[in-house]
């Protein structure tokens, strides 16, 4: 089911309007909902309860991780000129402290719509099956399915293409396998899908729509977003700091 839907939602998306860009985040919802009622499985271990403390002690992280990601991998694209800024001197600081803090709430808010499609296919059903299924290291092989479906994306130049395509996907799927390992900890040791919902939207919305859009170059999908060589190098140190003390570092 994933994969057609994936498919018609691509070929909508290039070729009718880019507002199904929308439908192809909700493939994985919308497959695991049929996957679902098919097999009769039910929808109560899709954990939509808030999870109490656990996912409360969570939103500051979740909401963090992100701004800490791009301030350390973009920041120092920055200040070593491999990218460059979108402006300079103490405007561009105000706009970009200011985007940063609108993206961490309003713009984490509205994302909730287009994550929660992903969520639901990819933590809420994906990965808590090939738990269940002894699939040896499931949070790594979670992660490189997810990295796979956005791979026709990079190759179509569409999403975070670099100058060599391989070398895109390939650090691509470093970044993603690694935030896939943090997401999916978040799930699982919360209990709850919501955590995995907020930190995706906050992902979105922070890195993409708060420090893209403040950077430019020649070079910037090499150095920097989700395909680039310096958000791919924090991200293994934010996932290796964030594993010391997982429950499920074992599972990886």
């Amino acid at each position: 089911m994933l994969i057609p839907l994936t498919i018609i939602s691509y070929v909508l998306a290039l070729n009718v309007s880019p507002v199904f860009g929308l439908l192809l985040m909700w493939t994985p919802g919308l497959s695991s909902i049929f996957a679902r009622i098919v097999l009769h499985e039910g929808f109560s271990d899709i954990s939509l309860r808030i999870g109490g403390k656990r996912t409360l002690k969570a939103i500051p992280f979740v909401l963090l991780l992100p701004v800490i990601i791009g301030l350390c991998a973009y920041g120092f694209a920055w200040l070593t000129g491999l990218v460059d800024y979108v402006k300079s001197g103490d405007v561009f600081v105000f706009s970009l402290v200011s985007s940063i803090i609108y993206q961490m709430f309003v713009g984490t808010a509205i994302g909730i719509i287009s994550s929660a499609g992903e969520e639901l296919g990819w933590r809420g059903y994906m990965l808590t099956r090939l738990i269940k299924a002894r699939v040896p290291k499931p949070i790594l092989t979670s992660g490189l399915i997810w990295g796979a479906w956005h791979i026709p994306a990079i190759l179509l130049g569409n999403y975070y293409s670099g100058p060599s395509l391989a070398l895109s996907i390939v650090l691509f799927l470093i970044t993603i396998s690694s935030f896939n390992f943090i997401i999916s900890h978040l799930r699982l040791s919360t209990g709850s899908i919501w955590p995995a919902i907020l930190l995706h939207a906050s992902w979105n919305a922070i890195i993409q729509d708060a420090f893209d859009e403040a950077t430019k170059g020649e070079n910037v999908f090499l150095w920097t977003g989700e395909s680039g060589i310096l958000v791919a190098f924090v991200m293994l140190i934010a996932t290796w700091i964030f594993s010391r003390k997982s429950d499920y570092k074992q599972r990886i």
